[in-house]
């Protein structure tokens, strides 16, 4: 999971505040001049109109405002859609640039989007989780960039009106998935001690005087006040008819298209995926058979080829590092990884792009076990988090049945995912592509796609060649060909929990406890799981065709960094790039 994620459902959330501000300028459409200015002038708007985003961008103009999600608001976002689209339409697409029409069609896409979620999806009446600001006064409170005074008093503006963001939250909440309500009082639960207790340690490490310190504590314990109130009605919410947090296959299908973008359908996917899962298992029980002796020796090999299977990964599991060690090792892996890449010329990484270790924040909910928080592209020199959660303070099963999941091999292979050669790398030149719109408006389906085509991209490269790691780098796989499956099965069909479970456990060899947390999250999420297979097939795809274009010219840096030069777009509209010879 990214940093584009985070922000992803925010674009619905624009506040018009008056005419000036809400719609783009008179253009009259001549070509790709009249095309950035637009694009300009958009990206203005939406800043001003959804700041928290902004935020988590990189864009602090207007830290200090808070938007209140009303229905006024909102039927002026749809207005603002409308009038959007009139002006993306004035365009004749086939007359801009390469990179133009692709902000084209990812502008056209997002706005299609955005009104279908006001006016199809409505999540914002169903989803508690919907409604969270604490990530945008983190990011405010521990980011460097800008001194700490003038961060803390943009704090001070924007928490003014949080009382009233979160009685309006409770206004628009009706018969909420009670999954979801669980998630939004354990983000919020998780990150009170932002405003509780960071946001008052910091104030005593400024130079902002004591008078005025006093005015900033006072409104943040109003701010904390309104938070708990939110928690407490939350958990005092009754519904007679709670919606189920399965989107049904209509919607799942629609919200797949716009989410993704992909060259697929959502029952397109789930069928490719299936025979996947199929031919993996085949791969891996050969390799099975192969170390069975290694570490069985003439004991006799189970009937069953799925159980074969799950005993050799069993005992591969047992060598993993301690829950305390787990931050350290992950530390440790990061400077092999780069050298790795390095020395096999598999792509150009810039050292001078900070990449932090640290422990998930509260606030993020526990539904992932790792994720990539990254700079956005109007603070590309800012610092890029490797969140992982914590394991201190789960029962010793718990724990042990984790680092299982993540053992010596696997964790490798989620810091080549999350990190090296994947998200880190990958966002940073997300950041230096010439587009913000592809940064901005990132195709969750190639970041995650990139990430996963990474991890095999290392394994093929020789980073460890023993059946061993070959049969976890499998396992791994499985995770992306699954997350597919069960998320389709769960959305659009009836998987049950014991169901999900069994599958998790049995055919894709999870450990219990990341099974479990599996299931969690895809009870507070939909379509995001489908990203990561969908996105590595489409990658894939396109390497393959571009390798018999290229012939003897074929290199497969060159490939790689043609293929980021574009940015987070989808991979369809890159690979249309590509196949017309056309650069970014």
């Amino acid at each position: 999971m990214t940093r584009s994620l985070s922000f992803l459902i925010a674009f619905s959330l624009f506040i018009i505040g008056c005419k000036k501000d809400g719609q783009a300028p008179p253009l009259t459409p001549q070509g790709n001049d009249s095309f950035t200015a637009y694009e300009t002038h958009f990206l203005d708007a939406l800043w001003k109109l959804n700041p928290e985003w902004g935020t988590d961008e990189g864009y602090h103009k207007y830290d200090s405002l808070l938007v209140i999600p009303n229905d006024k608001n909102r039927e002026a976002m749809s207005l603002f859609l409308k009038k959007q689209q009139d002006s993306l339409a004035k365009f004749e697409v086939n007359d801009l640039t390469p990179s133009n029409k692709m902000d084209y069609h990812i502008l056209q896409n997002q706005l299609e989007y955005s009104n279908w979620k006001i006016s199809v999806l409505k999540d914002y009446q169903w989803n508690p989780a919907y409604y969270n600001v604490i990530p945008a006064f983190a990011h405010m409170l521990n980011e460097h960039y800008a001194p700490l005074a003038k961060r803390l008093r943009n704090l001070h503006q924007k928490m003014a009106d949080l009382p009233l963001y979160y009685k309006e939250a409770e206004k628009q909440i009706k018969n909420p998935a009670p999954e979801l309500t669980a998630l939004a009082i354990e983000q919020q639960t998780g990150g009170i001690n932002i405003l509780e207790k960071e946001f008052a340690d910091s104030l005593k490490k400024s130079i902002i005087p004591a008078a005025e310190q006093k005015q900033m504590t006072d409104r943040a314990k109003l701010a904390v006040d309104a938070i708990k109130g939110y928690i407490s009605w939350l958990q005092a919410l009754k519904s007679d008819k709670p919606r189920s947090f399965r989107l049904g296959k209509e919607l799942y299908e629609d919200k797949f298209k716009y989410e993704t973008q992909s060259a697929f359908s959502a029952q397109q996917l789930f069928n490719i995926a299936t025979e996947r899962k199929k031919q993996i298992h085949g791969d891996m029980v050969k390799l099975s058979k192969e170390l069975w002796p290694k570490y069985f020796g003439k004991k006799t090999m189970p009937a069953d080829s799925l159980d074969l299977v799950s005993r050799v990964l069993d005992t591969l599991s047992g060598k993993h590092t301690t829950a305390a060690d787990l931050p350290s090792e992950i530390e440790k892996q990061l400077p092999k990884l780069s050298a790795f890449v390095k020395d096999k010329d598999l792509l150009t990484l810039d050292p001078s792009k900070p990449l932090k270790v640290r422990k998930q924040p509260a606030y993020f909910g526990n539904a992932a076990v790792a994720s990539m928080s990254s700079p956005g592209p109007y603070d590309k020199n800012g610092t890029a988090y490797y969140n992982i959660i914590s394991l201190t303070g789960l029962s010793a099963d718990r724990a042990e049945s984790y680092l299982r999941e993540y053992n010596d091999y696997t964790l490798q292979i989620l810091s080549m995912h999350e990190a090296i050669p994947g998200h880190y790398a990958q966002l940073i030149y997300a950041n230096n592509a010439p587009s913000l719109v592809k940064s901005i408006f990132s195709s969750t389906a190639m970041v995650e796609g990139w990430a996963v085509y990474g991890e095999q991209m290392m394994l093929d490269a020789g980073y460890d060649t023993s059946p061993e790691m070959k049969l976890m780098w499998y396992k791994w796989h499985l995770r992306s060909v699954c997350n597919t499956i069960l998320d389709f099965d769960v959305h659009s069909n009836s998987m049950t929990k014991e169901q999900a479970l069994k599958f998790l456990t049995h055919e894709a060899f999870q450990q219990q406890a990341e099974a479990e947390g599996k299931w969690k999250r895809v009870g507070v999420t939909s379509v995001q799981l489908d990203s990561y297979y969908d996105g590595y097939k489409e990658i894939m795809d396109l390497r393959d065709a571009y390798k018999v274009k290229m012939g003897d010219k074929y290199k497969l840096k060159e490939f790689n960094e043609k293929f980021l030069s574009y940015g987070s777009a989808p991979v369809k509209l890159i690979r249309s790039a590509m196949a017309d010879g056309k650069d970014n």
